[in-house]
């Protein structure tokens, strides 16, 4: 294929996607409904430049929780299992290389700065999620079944570091019961003393 077949396609390519991103915005105008946390990550999408030159069409994106969203607000599935063992946190930067062979291989570029949260897994509409904070953040399928994880355990998950979320990367697990022993194990260390009921180390 020659250097200005090649040009054509990615000047096609670079067409296709502006005429989409008119078209999103349109829609947006007509129909009053905007996604917000979507576009964010469209908005972050644009703004990448991964290095490398693979061979085959390669996209950037961010990932949501669940899927890469370029700037076009194209959506691509992400191996739920790729992402919980890569332990991907809502706002990585990725890039997507689809091979010649039609193989679609992801790779984390950008990671978005993390904090970490302790929360309850809790099991709501059908769905696993993470009780953590006072809201709760959903935990991928993937990742509750890596760890073993159940309804009850405590659960340690990765958050964005800025802004909010609505996905959780689960970091660790600590089983209900061996949370339940250390909770006894301390309450059984301690006894009451005096009228005001303060609990104190039962030191006798």
């Amino acid at each position: 294929m020659s250097d200005d077949t090649l040009i054509q396609i990615q000047e096609l390519i670079d067409s296709a996607m502006s005429s989409l991103k008119t078209a999103h915005a349109l829609l947006r105008d007509v129909t009053g409904i905007s996604d917000a946390g979507k576009e964010k990550h469209m908005l972050r999408a644009g703004a990448l430049t991964g290095g490398g030159a693979p061979t085959g069409r390669v996209v950037e994106g961010i990932f949501d929780g669940q899927n890469m969203v370029d700037a076009a607000g194209q959506t691509y599935p992400v191996p739920a299992n790729y992402a919980s063992k890569s332990k991907l946190v809502e706002g990585d930067g990725m890039k997507l290389t689809i091979t010649d062979e039609g193989k679609f291989i992801y790779k984390q570029i950008a990671p978005t700065p993390r904090r970490t949260a302790l929360g309850l897994l809790i099991q709501e509409d059908g769905q696993y999620k993470v009780l953590a904070e006072g809201k709760a953040y959903r935990v991928l399928l993937a990742s509750v079944t890596f760890y073993r994880a159940e309804v009850g355990d405590q659960v340690t998950i990765l958050l964005p570091e800025n802004g909010d979320a609505k996905w959780g990367a689960v970091e660790a697990v600590i089983p209900r019961h061996i949370a339940e022993a250390a909770a006894k194990a301390t309450v059984s260390g301690t006894t009451l003393h005096g009228q005001d009921g303060e609990l104190s180390p039962d030191i006798g």
